[in-house]
């Protein structure tokens, strides 16, 4: 098949199956009957009852920030003491030790806030206690919690003259009963019929077909082969663009993605919901040229990346093509860098991962991004530092969004001397200084987490490499940390106290201040009175807008990385080509 044509049908299965699905979120979330009510209500009235959730309360917008936070609170002390225990808990066969305190902290906070970062490789590292009810779990309630919050801005926008802006608590509910469930079990199935394994086996010891011999001498004859519940993990990662994976090589490993056919499920799943939720925005804000407007500067800001990298790849480099001595045509073969990717997947599936895992905050890989070519890897690294907000995480990135909307507003406004509105509410100073809080969230975390770690001496013990490679591994373990998105260059070892720790901190504050910031701006927005529009109005939904709103990201995004860039792939890159 031709790589072109490749690129074509992922972009569209992604699009076909993000508009129906956005309407069917919109409908849940405003508590409109849907096909699976007839299951489900019964179940969510009754985990109401239960819990006591007054399913008609309007939280303003401290509480539902309050309930947030403490719900994730609870959810990382009680994951960080179930893997610092690991070896006393059960479903552990293979009695694999509990983590050191610092890994456990590091991999708690991880999970908690939908970025999935992973110091360890999993199948050696985790019982299937941990993996299930630690993992699994956090995986469903981080995803849970960013559609929330988007839902909380929804209602502060679309709200006149009041103060509340839903519970989070039906919030949480009705996503994980709606959507992720329902559509886990679903993909679940279909990664199991394609061999992706689901037991509660121990480990299996094989015997090789051909016996390897070793350099000094050693035959090795039998294979450690992992087992576990790995399909339902690996579904939920991906539709909650959680990432991680259940073995070390991730979605490269045979049992986790054994097949074309499960490759194409598990990257359709990583931006599934929130190309939806462009959808859902515009219906339920009832403007639905609004959610179209940043479903299209989300996508050509997809596409660009996408066809950078696939073109990189493709191109390879003058050191691999060896003065043309190396054929990297692609005529009967994948041709380009293959190296650290996957013969049976190939460039375009390859490159098509690592444009849709880094433009959400994913972060699983069917390939290994330190091998790729250094411009491929810079876009990899510049989607993660724009703030997750190429489609993004499923909420966070469209709310982040947002707090680009609201400067691209501020910005036009100041152009014509008007004082900026959206969706018919004036944009006032406490709107600003949240949305700029938003936006420069990200780059703080990454450029002062990094930029910090490069003076300590030890982190130099964990490079794979030297020179400007070296300080991209560094740059891109920081920025994969600050944008919520869990992926790595391969090689770099970051389990150490002080690596554990810092770039803890630094999901932490990515992930919990913008979030602050956004319910923020939710309740604000929620008590503002509506403006008539006037024939000084700018467009929100126009082709001018989304070609501003597309400026101010790579602005503030694109130019605040320049130097760290420049120091990193763009270095070596110019390196490559002298």
């Amino acid at each position: 098949m031709p790589t072109a044509l490749q690129y074509i049908i992922y972009l569209a299965i992604l699009v076909a199956l993000g508009i129906p699905l956005g309407k069917y979120i919109g409908k849940v979330m405003d508590g409109e009957k849907v096909w699976l009510s007839k299951i489900l209500l019964p179940c969510e009235r009754g985990i109401y009852k239960l819990l006591k959730i007054d399913e008609k309360e309007e939280m303003h917008s401290k509480k539902y920030a309050l309930s947030a936070i403490t719900f994730n609170l609870v959810g990382l002390i009680v994951l960080f003491f179930c893997l610092l225990l690991q070896k006393m808990l059960p479903l552990n066969p293979d009695g694999i030790p509990g983590h050191s305190w610092h890994l456990a902290f590091n991999t708690a906070v991880s999970f908690v806030t939908n970025t999935n970062w992973q110091a360890y490789s999993g199948e050696s590292a985790l019982s299937y206690f941990s993996q299930m009810m630690g993992l699994t779990v956090q995986n469903f309630v981080s995803a849970a919690t960013g559609i929330a919050v988007l839902f909380a801005l929804i209602r502060g926008l679309r709200s006149v003259q009041k103060k509340g802006i839903g519970s989070f608590w039906v919030d949480m509910t009705r996503t994980i009963l709606y959507v992720l469930m329902p559509l886990g079990m679903v993909v679940t199935i279909g990664l199991v019929s394609q061999g992706v394994v689901q037991n509660f086996e121990p480990y299996e010891t094989v015997s090789l077909v051909e016996p390897i011999t070793l350099q000094d001498g050693t035959v090795v004859a039998e294979q450690v082969v992992p087992m576990g519940p790995a399909a339902s993990q690996i579904a939920i990662k991906q539709l909650g663009t959680n990432g991680g994976g259940f073995f070390g090589v991730n979605s490269a490993h045979p049992l986790e993605n054994p097949t074309a056919l499960s490759n194409l499920i598990e990257m359709i799943s990583i931006l599934l919901i929130p190309v939806a939720l462009c959808f859902t925005f515009g219906r339920n804000i009832k403007d639905k040229k609004q959610g179209k407007a940043i479903f299209i500067a989300m996508f050509i800001l997809l596409v660009v990346g996408l066809g950078i990298i696939g073109f990189s790849e493709q191109q390879a480099t003058p050191q691999l093509a060896q003065s043309s001595a190396v054929d990297l045509s692609s005529t009967n073969q994948a041709g380009g860098n293959m190296e650290g990717k996957e013969s049976r997947f190939g460039i375009a599936s390859s490159a098509t991962w690592a444009s849709f895992t880094t433009a959400a905050s994913n972060g699983s890989v069917n390939s290994m991004h330190d091998s790729y070519t250094p411009i491929g890897g810079m876009i990899t690294m510049l989607q993660i530092q724009l703030g997750e907000i190429i489609f993004g995480g499923v909420g966070c990135g469209l709310y982040g969004m947002i707090g680009f909307i609201i400067l691209a507003v501020f910005i036009a406004g100041l152009m014509v001397g008007r004082t900026p509105e959206y969706l018919g509410k004036k944009i006032e100073p406490y709107e600003m200084r949240m949305a700029v809080l938003v936006c420069l969230a990200t780059p703080i975390a990454i450029l002062v987490g990094s930029g910090i770690a490069t003076l300590v001496p030890s982190v130099s013990d964990s490079l794979n490499n030297n020179g400007a490679h070296g300080f991209s591994e560094v740059l891109y373990a920081y920025s994969s940390a600050g944008g919520n998105n869990g992926s790595a260059f391969a090689g770099f070892i970051a389990n150490t106290p002080f690596l554990n720790v810092s770039i803890g901190l630094v999901m932490l504050f990515a992930r919990f201040v913008p979030m602050l910031a956004i319910l923020a701006i939710a309740g604000s927005m929620a008590t503002k009175k509506k403006v008539a529009a006037s024939a000084g109005t700018l467009p929100t939904h126009d082709a001018m807008f989304i070609g501003i709103l597309i400026f101010v990201v790579l602005l503030i995004g694109a130019l605040s990385f320049f130097p760290a860039l420049a120091l990193g792939p763009i270095a070596e890159f110019f390196e490559m080509i002298v």
